[in-house]
C-alpha cells in the first residue's frame, strides 16, 4: 500500500512545506524606509555579502520542520487506514495554523501593519495552500482505498 497515489501526495505536500525554507513568503516589501524581504527564517535584506537579518523568526524557524514531516508520517500508518485518516486531518488543521501564525507574526513585524500587495507576494505564501490542497487529495484517495476494501470484505 506504501506504492499508492496517496504517497505521492503526502510527499509533495512535505516538499512543499520544506520549501518554505527556501523561497520567501513576501519579497521587496518597504520595511522602515528600507527593501526588505520576509521569508520564515526572518526579515532580511539581500546584500551583496548574503542576507542581513534585522529580525529573525525562531521558533517559526524551528517549528516549520515537524509541521513539514507530518504528512511524511502519515505515510507510514498505510496498514491502518482509518487512523491514517484521522491523521490527514489533523495534518490540515495543523497546517492551517500554522499558517495563521505565520501570517500573524509577519503582520506583527512592522507596527502599523503590513500592506502586502500581490505583486510582492512570493511562492511561499502559496506554498502551505499547496500542502493542504495535497494532503486533501490524499485523503480522498485513502477514503477510496477503504471503500474498496470494505466492498471486497462484504464480498467474501
Amino acid at each position: 500500500m506504501i506504492q499508492r497515489i496517496q504517497t505521492v501526495y503526502l510527499f509533495l505536500a512535505t516538499l512543499a512545506l520544506l520549501a518554505l525554507y527556501l523561497f520567501p513568503l513576501i519579497h521587496t516589501v518597504n520595511i522602515n524606509g528600507t527593501i526588505s524581504n520576509v521569508s520564515i527564517q526572518g526579515v532580511y535584506q539581500e546584500l551583496a555579502e548574503g542576507r542581513l537579518y534585522s529580525v529573525e523568526f525562531v521558533a517559526i524557524k524551528i517549528l516549520t520542520a515537524p509541521v513539514a514531516l507530518l504528512p511524511l508520517a502519515v505515510i507510514f500508518f498505510y496498514k491502518k487506514r482509518k487512523q491514517q485518516i484521522a491523521l490527514c486531518y489533523s495534518a490540515i488543521l495543523v497546517i492551517i495554523g500554522f499558517s495563521f501564525w505565520i501570517a500573524q507574526t509577519v503582520k506583527g513585524v512592522v507596527p502599523g501593519g503590513l500592506q502586502i500587495e500581490f505583486s510582492s507576494m512570493g511562492i511561499g505564501m502559496f506554498l502551505s495552500s499547496i500542502a493542504i490542497i495535497l494532503v486533501i487529495l490524499a485523503l480522498k484517495a485513502i477514503q477510496r482505498d477503504e471503500k474498496l476494501v470494505r466492498s471486497a470484505d462484504r464480498l467474501r
